[in-house]
């Protein structure tokens, strides 16, 4: 598919004006938002001259603490945001950030009872339904301010950071798209070829197993990173239009459609790395770093369990294969995360400055460098120094038709975490009764969705 010359053409391959019943606008602002994700770099120069100085009320006298409550709990993106405050707080006499660093998944869930007591001033968060979730919810503060004239954001970031009211409540940092890791060093010595179709991927994973390979590594003892799966295969299966329309609510999940995606899942669920449900992502991460695993369907955040220079240097990846030639596989996964501001603020000046200096080409520099999983998403960022792998990354994005967020910020939080979580495990250990599952799921889909 050739690249997109101008930001309209690529604007307008990731929301197309027409998809079935869908528009272009109740896409942007209904439960797929953040489908307008810009791949193209175009983002933010701290909405001002400066980077080290926010737009906001007040920045200019901003002095005191400001504190973050962050989920980047693992040791390479903890490690990212650390170097970014710091970064901060020297360029800001009279400014300091204290940094309250909570267990990922914790975080995730308890963020409403989080935000409804005592919150930080500023916290990490993403793009997409939860973010104008908690923003209806008069949880999160109006940063309008901070995307004044001045800035160059992107049309496409601004719609992404934008809540139901048009109002913009969220700051992008970073993202990394969802695809199929490998070493390069295992695919060169085996001779394996990347497979382009499912049939293609299914002889892959069956050489695989004949040679002493876990065809693809797989651990969902947090829940969530099978969401990946699910989703990677309804985009196959089913398309983006009716993707983007499920994870809305306004689909059956009961229906012929869902059942062929785990249909399809069940006959690839071999493949996977077994006793998946005691396992964490990190664990099945450093399978396919020791050499044990061919594959991974993960995010680029697998690279935060290889070790920076040669090793990572010999992660890759390629698209998820197509399943059906009449939907193709140009549709991919890339979440975009940020920040935001709590309704209740104890530092206003201090947390707006922070936030206008997280959009800035500054502090993404520091972060991308100390986190090569990821991407910037601010146009004045330096890329020179990017990894083949971050590299590849802007390049995958770009070239995409569509695309999705994830599972868990696609839908509403309390469907993805008390439904479709269980829901999915359950159908790992126990993948045979497909059409109870999908039932027990639409009915609470229902539930959910009318209240």
């Amino acid at each position: 598919m050739p690249r997109p010359s101008t930001e309209a053409e690529y604007l307008a391959r990731l929301v197309p004006a027409s998809q079935g019943a869908f528009s272009r606008r109740s896409l942007l602002r209904g439960a797929v938002g953040a489908g307008s994700l810009l791949a193209v770099p175009g983002a933010l120069a701290a909405c001002s001259s400066s980077t080290s100085t926010g737009t906001g009320s007040g920045a200019a006298s901003a002095t005191g603490t400001v504190t973050l409550g962050s989920n980047q709990s693992d040791a390479v993106p903890k490690a990212a945001v650390q170097a970014v405050m710091d970064a901060f707080a020297k360029a800001n006499t009279g400014l300091s950030v204290k940094i309250n660093t909570i267990d990922h998944n914790t975080f995730q869930e308890n963020i409403n009872n989080y935000l409804q007591g005592a919150p930080d001033d500023v916290w990490t968060w993403f793009s997409g339904y939860r973010m104008r979730f908690f923003a209806a919810q008069g949880l999160a503060t109006d940063v309008s301010d901070l995307w004044g004239s001045k800035t160059d954001m992107s049309a496409a970031l601004k719609t992404a950071s934008t809540g139901d009211d048009g109002k913009q409540y969220f700051m992008p940092s970073t993202y990394y798209p969802w695809a199929i890791f490998y070493r390069k060093s295992v695919f060169a010595a085996k001779g394996y070829q990347i497979p382009k179709t499912l049939d293609e991927l299914n002889t892959l994973g069956t050489k695989m197993k004949a040679d002493g390979l876990i065809p693809i590594a797989f651990g969902d003892k947090d829940g969530w990173p099978a969401m990946g799966t699910f989703d990677q295969l309804n985009l196959r299966v089913n398309g983006y239009a009716f993707h983007v329309s499920l994870m809305a609510g306004k689909e059956d999940w009961s229906g012929a459609k869902v059942k062929k995606v785990f249909d399809t899942w069940k006959g690839i669920l071999p493949l996977h790395q077994t006793d998946s449900l005691g396992r964490t992502w990190q664990e099945a991460a450093q399978s396919l770093q020791q050499k044990k695993s061919g594959m991974y369907v993960l995010g680029a955040f697998v690279a935060q369990q290889f070790t920076k220079g040669a090793e990572q240097d010999d992660l890759d990846f390629f698209n998820f294969p197509e399943v059906d030639s009449t939907v193709g596989s140009d549709a991919i996964e890339a979440p975009i995360d940020g920040y935001m501001l709590a309704a209740k603020l104890k530092n206003e000046a201090g947390a707006k400055k922070l936030l206008g200096y997280l959009g800035s080409a500054d502090a993404q520099n520091l972060a991308v460098k100390a986190d090569p999983s990821v991407i910037a998403t601010s146009d004045k960022a330096d890329q020179t120094g990017y990894t083949a792998l971050q590299k590849k990354s802007a390049e995958f994005v770009k070239s995409a038709k569509s695309i999705a967020q994830f599972m868990d910020r696609d839908t509403r939080p309390d469907f993805a975490s008390t439904v479709m979580i269980p829901a999915i495990q359950s159908f790992i250990k126990s993948p045979d009764d497909i059409d109870g599952l999908v039932k027990s799921i639409q009915k609470q889909k229902l539930t959910i969705f009318t209240s």
